[in-house]
């Protein structure tokens, strides 16, 4: 069996091992470490679990994602509907401040816009609207207020970096121009991409982040 053949059996078993991911429905491809994954599902959460669970894998050194959201009728809302959904649902969440984030809808595709303390909230919001009945896409547009104490911010990055077993003190490098972090050097998995991402946006003072590290 090819590794691409190999890499594509292991994205479709840990697809039956994820119960969020229904894949009766996506097809999944592989070549040279690049995973694909076309077809249709039923909400945009199944969709969003889908490409959580394909980057969870080994070998996946980047992701092409061609699923089409496609709402059965019992569960299609009007955008209206959508909009009053999420206010409520952001309202009732501790983590997301209030009244900091404003919500557009248009056609199922749901748009956060304003701007919040830290990354965390960032996220928080996101996950309250991905799983509500009618949402089809999202583009999270929410911003991260500036802070003026930055001096340090890459040394900070490197050292939760270092602190994980994930990540070879010499592989990930970071660097930090105010508050917009840029990460390069190797890694060993798409996985471990993400995590150092998303321990760059944890740092106290990151407003933006780009992340360039590969996986080899």
């Amino acid at each position: 069996m090819s590794l691409d053949s190999q890499l594509q059996q292991s994205v479709l078993a840990e697809f039956d091992w994820e119960p969020s991911v229904t894949a009766g429905h996506i097809g999944v491809t592989a070549s040279a470490g690049v995973v694909t994954l076309s077809g249709h599902v039923d909400s945009y959460a199944r969709k969003h679990a889908a490409e959580t669970a394909a980057r969870r894998v080994k070998g996946v050194k980047a992701l092409a994602e061609e699923i089409e959201v496609r709402l059965p009728f019992e569960t299609q809302r009007s955008d209206e509907e959508i909009a009053a959904a999420a206010i409520e649902r952001l309202s009732w969440n501790a983590s997301v401040p209030k009244d900091s984030v404003q919500v557009r809808v248009e056609n199922g595709w749901v748009t956060l816009m304003g701007e919040v303390e830290w990354w965390y909230q960032k996220d928080a919001a996101e996950q309250d609207i991905r799983p509500l009945f009618g949402v089809v896409g999202m583009s999270n547009q929410l911003t991260i207020k500036p802070r003026v104490d930055t001096a340090n911010l890459s040394d900070d990055i490197t050292h939760a970096l270092h602190r994980s077993w994930f990540f070879d003190p010499e592989a990930v490098h970071v660097r930090a121009n105010g508050g917009n972090v840029v990460l390069s050097g190797t890694v060993h998995s798409y996985h471990e991409r993400q995590v150092a991402e998303r321990t760059a946006r944890a740092a106290p003072g990151t407003t933006d982040v780009e992340n360039d590290i590969a996986v080899v």
